[in-house]
Protein backbone atom coordinates (compact mmCIF):
# COMPACT_ATOMS: atom_id res chain seq x y z
CA UNK A 1 0.00 0.00 0.00
CA UNK A 2 1.43 3.24 -0.84
CA UNK A 3 0.25 6.71 1.13
CA UNK A 4 0.39 10.03 -0.71
CA UNK A 5 0.99 13.47 0.59
CA UNK A 6 1.67 17.06 -0.46
CA UNK A 7 3.77 19.91 -0.21
CA UNK A 8 3.66 23.28 -1.83
CA UNK A 9 3.62 22.23 -5.75
CA UNK A 10 4.96 18.91 -5.02
CA UNK A 11 3.01 15.43 -4.82
CA UNK A 12 5.20 12.84 -2.37
CA UNK A 13 3.95 8.98 -2.17
CA UNK A 14 5.57 6.09 0.02
CA UNK A 15 7.13 3.17 -1.32
CA UNK A 16 7.74 0.23 0.46
CA UNK A 17 9.62 -2.91 -0.93
CA UNK A 18 10.18 -6.12 0.80
CA UNK A 19 13.45 -7.05 -0.90
CA UNK A 20 16.14 -10.13 -0.06
CA UNK A 21 19.11 -9.58 2.01
CA UNK A 22 21.27 -11.96 -0.54
CA UNK A 23 19.97 -12.28 -4.14
CA UNK A 24 21.44 -15.70 -4.57
CA UNK A 25 18.90 -16.52 -1.76
CA UNK A 26 15.48 -15.00 -3.27
CA UNK A 27 13.35 -16.80 -1.06
CA UNK A 28 15.37 -16.25 2.29
CA UNK A 29 15.39 -13.63 4.44
CA UNK A 30 13.86 -10.18 3.18
CA UNK A 31 14.54 -6.21 4.58
CA UNK A 32 12.28 -3.43 3.67
CA UNK A 33 13.54 -0.68 1.68
CA UNK A 34 11.92 2.36 1.31
CA UNK A 35 11.72 5.15 -1.60
CA UNK A 36 10.00 8.36 -1.93
CA UNK A 37 8.53 9.41 -5.14
CA UNK A 38 8.53 13.46 -5.91
CA UNK A 39 6.52 14.93 -8.29
CA UNK A 40 5.31 18.35 -9.45
CA UNK A 41 1.59 18.88 -8.97
CA UNK A 42 1.16 20.49 -12.41
CA UNK A 43 2.65 17.55 -14.49
CA UNK A 44 1.62 14.24 -11.94
CA UNK A 45 1.64 11.79 -15.45
CA UNK A 46 3.16 7.86 -15.29
CA UNK A 47 4.43 8.79 -18.74
CA UNK A 48 6.88 10.83 -17.12
CA UNK A 49 10.58 8.99 -17.34
CA UNK A 50 12.22 8.31 -14.18
CA UNK A 51 14.85 9.51 -12.69
CA UNK A 52 16.22 8.11 -9.50
CA UNK A 53 18.39 9.08 -6.64
CA UNK A 54 21.24 7.83 -5.55
CA UNK A 55 22.58 9.70 -2.35
CA UNK A 56 25.91 9.88 -1.22
CA UNK A 57 27.50 8.36 1.97
CA UNK A 58 27.62 5.28 2.16
CA UNK A 59 25.09 5.45 5.10
CA UNK A 60 22.65 8.44 4.66
CA UNK A 61 19.17 8.29 3.40
CA UNK A 62 17.72 10.53 0.85
CA UNK A 63 17.52 13.91 0.87
CA UNK A 64 14.19 14.98 2.08
CA UNK A 65 12.18 17.42 0.02
CA UNK A 66 11.41 20.58 1.31
CA UNK A 67 10.24 22.33 -1.77
CA UNK A 68 11.14 22.69 -5.74
CA UNK A 69 14.17 24.54 -5.22
CA UNK A 70 17.52 23.63 -7.11
CA UNK A 71 18.45 20.44 -9.25
CA UNK A 72 15.35 18.50 -7.90
CA UNK A 73 13.23 21.71 -9.13
CA UNK A 74 14.48 21.82 -12.34
CA UNK A 75 14.50 17.43 -12.84
CA UNK A 76 10.85 18.18 -11.98
CA UNK A 77 10.13 19.47 -14.78
CA UNK A 78 10.77 16.75 -17.09
CA UNK A 79 11.35 13.34 -14.79
CA UNK A 80 9.10 11.91 -12.16
CA UNK A 81 11.86 11.35 -8.92
CA UNK A 82 12.75 8.52 -6.73
CA UNK A 83 14.67 9.07 -3.63
CA UNK A 84 15.80 6.31 -2.23
CA UNK A 85 17.06 5.15 1.17
CA UNK A 86 19.57 2.46 0.42
CA UNK A 87 19.38 -0.40 2.56
CA UNK A 88 20.76 0.08 5.83
CA UNK A 89 19.75 3.72 5.92
CA UNK A 90 16.64 6.00 7.02
CA UNK A 91 13.65 3.68 6.79
CA UNK A 92 15.15 0.63 4.82
CA UNK A 93 15.47 -1.88 7.51
CA UNK A 94 18.03 0.78 9.57
CA UNK A 95 21.40 -0.19 10.88
CA UNK A 96 22.36 0.96 14.05
CA UNK A 97 23.88 -0.23 17.44
CA UNK A 98 20.42 -1.44 18.24
CA UNK A 99 19.18 -3.65 15.48
CA UNK A 100 22.99 -4.81 15.10
CA UNK A 101 22.54 -6.36 18.65
CA UNK A 102 19.88 -8.54 17.35
CA UNK A 103 21.61 -9.83 14.90
CA UNK A 104 24.31 -12.00 17.94
CA UNK A 105 27.73 -12.32 17.56
CA UNK A 106 30.35 -10.27 15.92
CA UNK A 107 30.68 -12.76 13.05
CA UNK A 108 26.86 -12.68 12.64
CA UNK A 109 27.09 -8.83 12.28
CA UNK A 110 29.67 -9.06 10.08
CA UNK A 111 27.99 -10.87 7.65
CA UNK A 112 24.90 -9.15 7.79
CA UNK A 113 26.58 -5.90 7.16
CA UNK A 114 28.66 -7.40 4.25
CA UNK A 115 25.18 -7.10 2.48
CA UNK A 116 25.12 -3.79 2.61
CA UNK A 117 27.14 -2.50 0.09
CA UNK A 118 26.88 -0.86 -3.37
CA UNK A 119 26.34 -3.92 -5.29
CA UNK A 120 23.56 -5.00 -3.05
CA UNK A 121 21.90 -1.50 -3.30
CA UNK A 122 21.85 -1.45 -7.24
CA UNK A 123 20.23 -5.04 -6.72
CA UNK A 124 17.86 -3.65 -4.89
CA UNK A 125 17.31 -0.52 -7.55
CA UNK A 126 17.10 -2.94 -10.52
CA UNK A 127 14.45 -4.88 -8.62
CA UNK A 128 12.39 -1.86 -7.77
CA UNK A 129 12.63 -0.53 -11.46
CA UNK A 130 10.88 -3.67 -13.03
CA UNK A 131 7.98 -3.14 -10.54
CA UNK A 132 7.55 0.59 -10.26
CA UNK A 133 8.57 1.44 -13.58
CA UNK A 134 7.14 -2.00 -15.12
CA UNK A 135 10.33 -2.94 -16.64
CA UNK A 136 11.05 0.61 -18.66
CA UNK A 137 14.59 2.23 -18.80
CA UNK A 138 14.89 5.03 -16.37
CA UNK A 139 17.64 7.42 -15.43
CA UNK A 140 20.05 7.11 -12.55
CA UNK A 141 21.90 10.91 -10.79
CA UNK A 142 24.32 9.88 -8.72
CA UNK A 143 26.25 11.97 -5.79
CA UNK A 144 29.41 10.79 -4.48
CA UNK A 145 29.00 7.11 -3.34
CA UNK A 146 25.85 7.12 -5.53
CA UNK A 147 28.07 7.68 -8.24
CA UNK A 148 30.23 3.96 -7.20
CA UNK A 149 26.68 3.02 -7.07
CA UNK A 150 26.31 3.70 -10.58
CA UNK A 151 28.93 2.71 -11.89
CA UNK A 152 28.38 -0.99 -10.19
CA UNK A 153 24.82 -0.63 -12.04
CA UNK A 154 26.34 -0.34 -15.43
CA UNK A 155 28.53 -3.00 -14.74
CA UNK A 156 25.61 -5.21 -13.48
CA UNK A 157 22.57 -4.07 -15.55
CA UNK A 158 23.31 -1.88 -18.22
CA UNK A 159 20.00 -2.76 -20.02
CA UNK A 160 18.21 -1.53 -16.94
CA UNK A 161 19.54 2.41 -17.93
CA UNK A 162 18.67 4.92 -20.09
CA UNK A 163 21.21 7.44 -18.91
CA UNK A 164 23.65 8.33 -15.85
CA UNK A 165 24.76 11.51 -14.45
CA UNK A 166 27.05 11.20 -11.65
CA UNK A 167 28.38 14.35 -9.86
CA UNK A 168 31.56 14.18 -7.98
CA UNK A 169 31.31 10.39 -7.72
CA UNK A 170 33.35 8.58 -10.17
CA UNK A 171 35.14 5.59 -8.43
CA UNK A 172 38.91 5.03 -8.65
CA UNK A 173 38.62 1.72 -10.50
CA UNK A 174 41.59 -0.33 -10.20
CA UNK A 175 43.16 1.69 -7.76
CA UNK A 176 44.76 -0.11 -4.60
CA UNK A 177 43.03 1.26 -1.31
CA UNK A 178 45.78 2.75 0.13
CA UNK A 179 46.43 4.80 -3.08
CA UNK A 180 43.28 6.03 -2.89
CA UNK A 181 43.77 7.11 0.87
CA UNK A 182 47.23 8.34 0.00
CA UNK A 183 45.82 11.00 -2.89
CA UNK A 184 43.18 11.84 0.07
CA UNK A 185 45.56 12.51 2.32
CA UNK A 186 47.24 15.44 -0.28
CA UNK A 187 44.08 16.76 -1.38
CA UNK A 188 43.37 17.22 2.80
CA UNK A 189 47.11 18.96 3.70
CA UNK A 190 45.87 21.43 0.86
CA UNK A 191 42.63 21.91 2.49
CA UNK A 192 44.13 22.28 5.39
CA UNK A 193 46.87 25.15 4.19
CA UNK A 194 43.57 26.84 2.17
CA UNK A 195 42.06 26.95 5.90
CA UNK A 196 44.89 28.39 8.01
CA UNK A 197 45.30 30.93 5.02
CA UNK A 198 41.69 32.22 5.15
CA UNK A 199 41.48 31.97 9.01
CA UNK A 200 45.21 32.40 10.44
CA UNK A 201 43.53 33.02 13.75
CA UNK A 202 42.44 29.56 14.21
CA UNK A 203 45.62 28.41 14.37
CA UNK A 204 46.21 29.64 17.71
CA UNK A 205 42.66 28.96 18.61
CA UNK A 206 43.20 25.04 17.37
CA UNK A 207 46.51 24.91 18.91
CA UNK A 208 45.02 25.89 22.41
CA UNK A 209 42.03 23.58 22.47
CA UNK A 210 43.85 20.74 21.06
CA UNK A 211 46.36 21.13 24.66
CA UNK A 212 42.93 21.47 26.72
CA UNK A 213 42.16 18.22 25.12
CA UNK A 214 45.39 16.52 25.99
CA UNK A 215 45.40 16.91 30.05
CA UNK A 216 41.89 17.13 30.32
CA UNK A 217 38.49 14.56 30.15
CA UNK A 218 36.20 16.59 27.90
CA UNK A 219 32.67 14.54 26.58
CA UNK A 220 30.45 15.51 23.90
CA UNK A 221 27.07 15.19 25.06
CA UNK A 222 26.31 11.75 23.46
CA UNK A 223 29.05 10.85 26.04
CA UNK A 224 32.00 10.65 23.65
CA UNK A 225 35.49 11.80 25.02
CA UNK A 226 36.84 14.91 23.31
CA UNK A 227 40.56 14.26 22.30
CA UNK A 228 42.63 15.86 19.94
CA UNK A 229 42.05 13.12 17.44
CA UNK A 230 38.13 13.96 17.52
CA UNK A 231 39.00 17.15 17.24
CA UNK A 232 41.09 16.48 13.74
CA UNK A 233 38.11 14.50 12.66
CA UNK A 234 36.06 17.96 12.05
CA UNK A 235 38.12 18.56 8.66
CA UNK A 236 35.42 15.69 7.36
CA UNK A 237 33.66 19.26 6.54
CA UNK A 238 36.56 20.81 4.44
CA UNK A 239 35.24 19.10 1.36
CA UNK A 240 32.50 21.28 0.85
CA UNK A 241 31.67 25.10 0.05
CA UNK A 242 30.78 25.84 3.12
CA UNK A 243 33.12 23.65 4.98
CA UNK A 244 35.46 26.18 6.16
CA UNK A 245 32.93 28.52 7.35
CA UNK A 246 31.06 26.04 9.13
CA UNK A 247 34.18 24.84 10.84
CA UNK A 248 35.19 28.29 11.53
CA UNK A 249 32.38 29.52 12.87
CA UNK A 250 32.38 26.74 15.68
CA UNK A 251 35.97 27.46 16.68
CA UNK A 252 35.09 31.34 17.16
CA UNK A 253 33.17 29.93 20.45
CA UNK A 254 35.64 27.40 21.65
CA UNK A 255 36.25 28.33 24.52
CA UNK A 256 34.58 30.32 27.83
CA UNK A 257 35.72 31.97 30.69
CA UNK A 258 35.54 30.52 34.27
CA UNK A 259 37.46 31.58 37.46
CA UNK A 260 39.70 28.91 36.78
CA UNK A 261 40.02 29.97 33.24
CA UNK A 262 38.99 29.07 29.93
CA UNK A 263 37.28 25.75 29.47
CA UNK A 264 35.92 24.47 26.32
CA UNK A 265 31.83 25.92 25.84
CA UNK A 266 28.73 23.59 25.34
CA UNK A 267 28.18 25.48 21.94
CA UNK A 268 31.28 24.47 20.76
CA UNK A 269 30.64 20.69 21.94
CA UNK A 270 26.72 20.13 20.85
CA UNK A 271 28.19 21.74 17.56
CA UNK A 272 30.94 19.06 17.23
CA UNK A 273 28.46 16.01 18.09
CA UNK A 274 25.60 17.42 15.69
CA UNK A 275 28.73 17.51 12.77
CA UNK A 276 30.32 14.40 13.26
CA UNK A 277 28.11 11.49 11.49
CA UNK A 278 29.74 8.50 12.30
CA UNK A 279 27.32 7.51 15.29
CA UNK A 280 24.09 8.47 13.60
CA UNK A 281 25.11 7.05 10.52
CA UNK A 282 27.29 3.73 11.54
CA UNK A 283 27.27 2.73 7.78
CA UNK A 284 29.78 5.34 7.18
CA UNK A 285 32.02 4.31 10.24
CA UNK A 286 31.83 0.09 9.08
CA UNK A 287 31.79 0.35 5.65
CA UNK A 288 33.29 3.54 4.40
CA UNK A 289 36.67 1.46 4.14
CA UNK A 290 35.28 -1.82 2.26
CA UNK A 291 33.76 0.45 -0.75
CA UNK A 292 37.01 0.16 -2.34
CA UNK A 293 37.45 -3.47 -2.02
CA UNK A 294 37.38 -6.11 -4.46
CA UNK A 295 38.84 -9.40 -3.22
CA UNK A 296 41.26 -7.94 -0.87
CA UNK A 297 40.75 -6.33 2.89
CA UNK A 298 41.00 -3.15 3.91
CA UNK A 299 43.26 -3.59 6.93
CA UNK A 300 42.13 -0.12 8.01
CA UNK A 301 44.13 1.11 5.54
CA UNK A 302 43.26 5.21 6.66
CA UNK A 303 44.96 4.70 9.82
CA UNK A 304 47.81 2.76 8.39
CA UNK A 305 48.69 5.29 5.49
CA UNK A 306 48.09 8.09 8.28
CA UNK A 307 51.44 7.29 9.52
CA UNK A 308 53.08 8.08 5.92
CA UNK A 309 52.23 11.78 6.85
CA UNK A 310 53.44 13.15 10.21
CA UNK A 311 52.29 16.77 9.76
CA UNK A 312 48.96 15.32 11.30
CA UNK A 313 50.76 14.74 14.63
CA UNK A 314 53.29 17.49 14.78
CA UNK A 315 52.60 20.00 17.97
CA UNK A 316 53.39 23.00 16.43
CA UNK A 317 50.23 23.36 13.79
CA UNK A 318 46.66 21.39 14.36
CA UNK A 319 46.52 19.56 10.85
CA UNK A 320 42.35 18.13 10.10
CA UNK A 321 41.96 14.82 8.94
CA UNK A 322 39.11 14.22 6.16
CA UNK A 323 36.99 11.39 5.05
CA UNK A 324 38.95 8.51 6.63
CA UNK A 325 37.83 6.31 9.30
CA UNK A 326 39.73 5.32 12.13
CA UNK A 327 40.05 1.89 14.78
CA UNK A 328 40.35 3.92 17.60
CA UNK A 329 36.66 5.58 16.73
CA UNK A 330 35.29 2.29 17.73
CA UNK A 331 36.58 3.15 21.55
CA UNK A 332 35.88 6.40 22.12
CA UNK A 333 32.36 6.93 20.22
CA UNK A 334 29.39 4.79 22.59
CA UNK A 335 27.20 3.84 20.23
CA UNK A 336 30.10 2.63 17.85
CA UNK A 337 31.81 0.40 20.93
CA UNK A 338 29.70 -2.51 20.87
CA UNK A 339 30.53 -2.47 17.13
CA UNK A 340 34.08 -2.62 17.28
CA UNK A 341 34.25 -6.41 16.69
CA UNK A 342 32.57 -6.56 14.03
CA UNK A 343 34.68 -3.52 12.61
CA UNK A 344 37.30 -5.48 13.26
CA UNK A 345 36.22 -8.70 11.17
CA UNK A 346 35.03 -6.23 8.24
CA UNK A 347 38.51 -4.33 8.17
CA UNK A 348 40.15 -8.24 7.76
CA UNK A 349 37.95 -9.22 5.25
CA UNK A 350 39.41 -10.13 2.03
CA UNK A 351 36.40 -12.03 0.15
CA UNK A 352 34.87 -8.84 -1.00
CA UNK A 353 33.24 -10.15 -4.41
CA UNK A 354 34.22 -7.32 -7.32
CA UNK A 355 31.73 -4.34 -7.92
CA UNK A 356 32.85 -3.22 -11.47
CA UNK A 357 33.43 -5.05 -14.42
CA UNK A 358 36.16 -3.73 -16.29
CA UNK A 359 34.99 -5.41 -19.52
CA UNK A 360 31.81 -4.24 -19.45
CA UNK A 361 32.72 -1.14 -18.98
CA UNK A 362 35.00 -0.57 -21.61
CA UNK A 363 32.42 -1.40 -24.27
CA UNK A 364 29.32 0.80 -22.44
CA UNK A 365 26.65 2.40 -24.56
CA UNK A 366 24.92 3.94 -21.91
CA UNK A 367 25.26 7.88 -22.16
CA UNK A 368 26.87 9.27 -19.24
CA UNK A 369 27.46 12.37 -17.89
CA UNK A 370 29.61 13.64 -14.80
CA UNK A 371 30.83 16.49 -12.86
CA UNK A 372 34.74 16.46 -11.52
CA UNK A 373 35.52 18.79 -9.23
CA UNK A 374 39.16 20.03 -9.59
CA UNK A 375 39.96 19.76 -6.22
CA UNK A 376 37.87 17.35 -4.94
CA UNK A 377 38.54 16.33 -0.99
CA UNK A 378 36.87 12.92 -1.54
CA UNK A 379 37.11 11.36 -4.26
CA UNK A 380 40.31 12.06 -6.40
CA UNK A 381 39.99 14.41 -9.45
CA UNK A 382 42.71 12.21 -11.29
CA UNK A 383 41.27 8.78 -10.72
CA UNK A 384 38.01 9.67 -11.95
CA UNK A 385 40.00 11.33 -15.00
CA UNK A 386 41.79 7.82 -15.72
CA UNK A 387 38.59 5.92 -15.60
CA UNK A 388 36.40 8.41 -18.15
CA UNK A 389 38.99 7.58 -20.42
CA UNK A 390 38.25 3.91 -20.59
CA UNK A 391 34.98 3.82 -20.39
CA UNK A 392 32.88 4.76 -23.78
CA UNK A 393 30.25 7.06 -23.82
CA UNK A 394 31.17 9.12 -21.25
CA UNK A 395 31.63 12.80 -21.30
CA UNK A 396 33.43 14.37 -17.73
CA UNK A 397 32.08 18.12 -16.63
CA UNK A 398 35.59 19.25 -14.80
CA UNK A 399 34.72 22.47 -13.37
CA UNK A 400 36.58 24.32 -10.02
CA UNK A 401 33.97 26.35 -9.50
CA UNK A 402 32.29 24.06 -7.77
CA UNK A 403 33.27 21.49 -4.45
CA UNK A 404 31.82 18.17 -4.20
CA UNK A 405 28.57 19.39 -2.49
CA UNK A 406 27.35 21.19 -5.71
CA UNK A 407 24.00 19.48 -6.11
CA UNK A 408 23.33 20.81 -3.16
CA UNK A 409 24.62 24.29 -3.04
CA UNK A 410 24.23 24.87 -6.43
CA UNK A 411 20.32 26.85 -5.85
CA UNK A 412 20.57 27.56 -9.60
CA UNK A 413 20.89 24.49 -10.64
CA UNK A 414 24.19 24.87 -12.94
CA UNK A 415 25.47 21.66 -12.59
CA UNK A 416 22.57 19.66 -13.29
CA UNK A 417 21.03 20.94 -15.86
CA UNK A 418 24.91 20.81 -17.93
CA UNK A 419 24.92 17.44 -17.46
CA UNK A 420 21.70 17.30 -18.76
CA UNK A 421 22.56 19.34 -21.68
CA UNK A 422 25.14 16.67 -22.00
CA UNK A 423 22.98 14.03 -22.46
CA UNK A 424 20.60 15.85 -24.97
CA UNK A 425 24.04 16.47 -26.96
CA UNK A 426 23.71 20.34 -26.56
CA UNK A 427 27.50 20.69 -25.71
Amino acid sequence: MTHSSQLPGLKLTDHQFELPLRYEQPEGRQISVYAREVCAVESVSEDLPWLVFLQGGPGSGAPRPMGRGGWMGEALKRYRLLLLDQRGTARSSRIDATTLEQEGSPEAQAEYLSCFRADSIVRDAEAIRTRLARGAQWTILGQSFGGFCALNYLSEYPEGLAAVMITGGVPPIGVEIDEVYRATYKRVLQRNRRYYERYPEDAHRVRELSRYLAQNDVRLPGGARLTPYVLQLLGLEFGFSDGFEAIHYLLEEAFVDTPDGPVPSYNLLHGMANILPYETNPIFSLLHEALYCEGSASNWSAARVRKEYSEFDADDTVLFSGEMIFPWMFDVFPRLAPLKPAAELLAARKNWPALYDQKKLSQNKVPIAAAVFADDMYVERTFSEAVAERVPNMRIFLTNEWDHNALRADTKAVVFKHLQRILDGQT
